[in-house]
């Protein structure tokens, strides 16, 4: 590729046999160089960087660009903790480090540089010191102009190159349609804490609840909030930004708010509790959708498996739940609960053997409960929903969801119940029949849960019979949560039965 063409950086200086090329780079008020073989490109800053736990303080955070995650990095606060942080009209010069992407965020770009080995001279530091990444300088018209040559094998120290290009390999080994039709589609559940956007596998998930009466445990400490009693155990409960360490993050100062949630996850063979701020969507996609990140970090870079973006949602930090907590940290809750609280865990595992399912709760004026493999994935309410002329009036319209159209259903007009006062509060749930993808528009959703068969029975014959003229009256089925104090019985939501009685009635999307 022609540098000119690749940096937008002007030429500049005369031939020599010894010279080397580099292109330069303001901030500051210091002009700074780069060898020119390692300049991959010259972008404007995204409109939207995201933040990266657990990272340096000179990592501004990351974004996407054509397929790859590239970690920005601020060089100001590399040399000076205080140093400001990028702005909007910064430059980001992005670098090929060992086949893996890095950007460097600089105020300006300069020109391109033909550098005799006359003008040059190397620099020694002492080990440890942070000027280190000046390999040099160029001295340029006479004296009047001084450089600063950045070494990139000393600016990027990337923690995982081999997780990284071992990932990229894998994903280069098939063309995209044809490892979609050879793989498995996978689904996740996004959530927020400390101001980003994370993802556990779902099948690393076992429920998801409000955040329940905690009770101080002789194990609490910076990351343990205390214990809930969760099905006969005593379960941990970790404040997921303590374990981000997340800038200015006061756990003590923190406010509960009606969305937190406590994520209830199974870490080798150890129940544990994550509270989070709020959890957003379910999100499916495909294993070479999960682009890598490279690490200048060490601080539990096993956690971090890969970046999914999509569409209206950005970029999804996925998590591999196995390596979020060390294996000190899992038998420090499981072992010392288990000593502190004995009878609690016998009990539950004497009832853990019980086959359960996993049900999605929502609440469209009341509540019901849908087996999680019925839902393709759930989205927020969009605006961009289109209405044909002639749709039935329960259906809201068509929505344009990554290059697919569905056929968007308003439950509650469906069976004529008061409209929602506020449709964009609303979530959507995206379900799959053969070819045909349907959304039924829900009040909210409420939790996911994981729930005994033993708790699931025959829906009374009033309901089914269709006395009742509303939605019950399709479901067949009705499971129990809750305790013997605070019981809640919940019709089965079942998905086949709905589109069966609509199928005739909506028009096919094209």
């Amino acid at each position: 590729m022609d540098m000119h063409e690749a940096t937008g950086l002007q030429a500049h200086g005369a031939s020599d046999t010894a010279a080397e090329l580099f292109g330069s780079f303001h901030l500051g008020g210091d002009e700074f160089a780069l060898p020119a073989s390692c300049i991959r490109e010259v972008v404007n800053y995204p409109a939207k960087v995201t933040a990266l736990p657990l990272s340096p303080a000179y990592l501004e955070g990351m974004f996407t660009l054509r397929g790859s995650v590239i970690p920005v990095v601020n060089l100001g606060r590399l040399f000076r903790a205080d140093a400001p942080r990028a702005v909007a009209t910064d430059k980001i010069a992005i670098l090929d480090f060992q086949q893996v992407l890095i950007g460097i965020v600089f105020q300006d770009t300069g020109e391109i540089l033909r550098v005799p080995a006359s003008a040059r001279s190397a620099l020694q530091y002492a080990a440890g010191d942070s000027q280190a990444v000046i390999a040099g300088t160029i001295l340029l018209d006479g004296g009047a102009r001084l450089l600063q040559i950045l070494d990139p094998h000393a600016l990027l120290r990337i923690e995982n190159v081999p997780h990284v290009l071992a990932l990229q390999a894998t994903g280069a080994k098939l063309s995209t349609a044809r490892y979609h039709a050879q793989s498995e589609r996978r689904q996740c559940v996004s959530f927020h804490a400390a101001g980003a956007t994370f993802a556990f596998e779902m099948l690393a998930i076992q429920e998801i609840i409000k955040v329940p009466e905690l009770h101080s445990s002789l194990l609490n400490n910076e990351l343990c909030l205390g214990r809930m009693h969760f099905r006969g155990n005593q379960v941990a409960v970790v404040d997921f930004g303590a374990l981000l360490q997340a800038p200015a993050y006061d756990k003590a100062a923190r406010e509960a708010t009606p969305d937190q949630r406590v994520i209830v996850v199974r870490l080798d063979g150890t129940t544990v509790g994550f509270l989070v701020d709020s959890v957003d969507s379910i999100v499916h996609f495909f294993g070479d959708q999960v682009l890598p990140i490279p690490l200048l970090s060490k601080a539990r870079a096993a956690m971090f498996a890969g970046c999914i973006t999509k569409e209206g949602l950005g970029d999804i930090i996925f998590l591999n739940h196995k390596d979020i907590l060390s294996q000190a940290e899992i038998v420090e809750m499981r072992d010392g609960h288990a000593r502190l609280y004995p009878a609690d865990t016998e009990m539950g595992a004497a009832t853990h053997k019980a086959r359960r399912r996993v049900y999605i709760t929502f609440t469209v004026e009341t509540r019901f409960a849908v087996e999680i493999g019925q839902v393709r994935e759930i989205i927020d309410f969009s605006h961009a929903i289109t209405t044909p002329p002639g749709m039935p009036a329960c259906m809201l319209g068509m929505l344009n969801l990554r290059q697919q159209m569905i056929s968007i259903i308003d439950l509650r007009q469906l069976y004529a119940m008061p409209a929602l006062p506020d449709a964009s509060s609303g979530k959507i749930l995206i379900v799959e029949r053969g070819a045909e993808r349907y959304g039924f528009l829900v009040d909210h959703v409420d939790n996911i849960m994981t729930i005994s068969d033993s708790q699931r029975f025959a829906a009374p014959q009033i309901i089914r019979t269709g006395e009742h003229d509303d939605l019950r009256s399709e479901m067949d089925e009705m499971i129990d949560i809750g305790t013997d104090a605070q019981r809640q019985t919940l019709s089965v939501f079942q998905c086949d039965h709905l589109l069966e009685k609509l199928e005739t009635a909506l028009p096919r999307a094209a």
